[in-house]
């Protein structure tokens, strides 16, 4: 089930909040949290029945570990138990994400015929792995107590967070169900998780899914693309993901607001800074804390040598790139993220870049970055750049033929996009605007009121977007 589903806004969602807040009323406090279990199991199992049991598992296993890390045990079990659960979560994430795509490359590489399994990549089990190894290493810490199971499988399974995060940790979920004043209808929370929610489907249904369009269109014919064109898919595709991975963040953060729970804001305008540590920082920010606490400062962070750190921060973000899946073109990606990283600090040492050229050195080497993270090989991405770099021939507009007489390789006439979506430089146009230059929702929901101005803005954007919201498509990080 999808956010943006009028299955999810009109029948799930009402009715899990009306059953869920009933029984809070009547005072059977545990039953609504059993209620909202079952709901967000519901929400999981919608998408595909069978992998249900995979959910249940995975909570199962990592709820009895998790109890046995919490007890006084020897040091040397304790880290046994660790060690073990680590091993589950991995295996299981890297058998239904990596399997084919180890056994494609060794039968590549040494000839072999070994069958794929062609899998189907469980939904959000990214997610809920990492936030379950979290977890265990926090047990492992002594940082948890003994939950009962009913609060923990929330504590993984709540249906704004479960798909495509944030990854949260178990203190900042957990102790905010049982917290008196949340256990009561709270008329400003759900206000403004509303206009935080309308925001989010706003920016995907209006805005990633028309860029949306042009971008799959462009990496689908990559060999097409000319000038002009190919960077209309870079950026479409950019603002794309942008727009997706910001509308599912902020509509998760609206939708948990209605129960009352705060949980973290997973994207903080992240285009907006001049480097790209910080732009790290603000995108996918439950990501980069995961990496940097469980990978990072474990292969020693920055309490090593110089060249070591620069390893390390390689490794973590290499990690990064192959985390969202199981292509060369995430590795390699990922991998450059690591490597401008790098140059980032060794420039620094030395000197300050002014931000006339900071921030579009910055923004550029991210489009660049993007182009392996949407292409489907690293053939393709190689078409995108030639085309971006003007080796497939150049094309202006019609428009523009005064300026002089056409040759064998440049050429004047209709653009491939302005064929498939006239409205594509509008849409690039807006969403650059409100990128760059708008207040991001987060800020925004500090100044909100429940007033008729931010009433009147919520119904607006919530009807624009059911009123658009012709095919519902998945968010990218589903796939992640």
């Amino acid at each position: 089930m999808l956010f943006n589903s009028y299955e999810f806004i009109f029948l799930f969602l009402p009715i899990t909040f009306f059953v869920y807040y009933f029984f809070i009323y009547i005072q059977l406090k545990k039953i609504a949290r059993i209620c909202l279990v079952f709901a967000s199991f519901f929400f999981y199992g919608y998408w595909k029945f069978e992998y249900l049991y995979l959910l249940f598992l995975s909570i199962a296993v990592n709820y009895i570990l998790g109890i046995q890390l919490a007890k006084n045990y020897k040091k040397t079990l304790k880290f046994k138990f660790l060690i073990s659960g680590i091993l589950f979560n991995l295996l299981l994430l890297g058998y239904y994400k990596y399997y084919d795509f180890f056994v494609n490359n060794i039968n590549l590489i040494f000839g072999f015929n070994f069958p794929l399994l062609n899998l189907v990549l469980p939904l959000g089990i990214s997610f809920f792995t990492f936030q379950q190894i979290a977890y265990l290493i926090d047990s492992y810490k002594g940082e948890t107590k003994e939950y009962n199971f009913i609060d923990y499988a929330l504590f993984v399974s709540f249906f704004p967070q479960l798909i495509a995060g944030p990854i949260v940790h178990h203190r900042e979920i957990l102790p905010q169900f049982n917290t008196k004043k949340n256990l009561k209808i709270n008329y400003k929370n759900i206000s403004i998780g509303l206009f935080i929610f309308s925001i989010g489907l706003f920016k995907k249904v209006i805005l990633a899914d028309n860029l949306g369009q042009v971008a799959d269109f462009g990496y689908q014919n990559p060999q097409k693309i000319q000038l002009i064109d190919a960077w209309l898919v870079a950026l479409a595709f950019l603002f794309q993901i942008y727009f997706d991975f910001s509308g599912y963040s902020e509509m998760a953060v609206g939708l948990a607001k209605l129960f009352n729970i705060d949980i973290i804001w997973n994207f903080d305008s992240p285009l907006k800074t001049n480097n790209i540590q910080d732009l790290w920082r603000k995108w996918h920010i439950s990501l980069s804390r995961f990496l940097k606490d469980y990978v990072y400062i474990p292969l020693g962070g920055s309490k090593v040598s110089e060249i070591r750190n620069y390893i390390n921060l390689i490794i973590t973000f290499t990690i990064g790139g192959i985390w969202h899946g199981a292509n060369w073109t995430f590795f390699i990606w990922g991998f450059l993220t690591g490597i401008g990283i790098v140059i980032h600090k060794l420039w620094t040492k030395k000197y300050e870049l002014p931000n006339v050229f900071a921030y579009p050195i910055n923004f550029l080497y991210f489009l660049f970055g993007s182009v392996f993270f949407r292409a489907n090989s690293v053939s393709e991405a190689i078409e995108v750049f030639k085309g971006m770099f003007g080796l497939n021939g150049i094309i202006y507009p019609k428009f523009l033929s005064f300026l002089g007489a056409q040759y064998n390789y440049v050429d004047f006439g209709s653009l491939l996009f302005t064929k498939l979506h006239k409205d594509l430089l509008s849409y690039l146009v807006f969403g650059m605007l409100i990128t760059f230059f708008g207040k991001n929702t987060k800020q925004l929901s500090e100044s909100f009121k429940p007033n008729f101005y931010f009433g009147f803005l919520t119904f607006l954007l919530f009807t624009v977007s059911i009123m658009n919201l012709f095919n519902v498509s998945k968010f990218l990080y589903f796939n992640f």
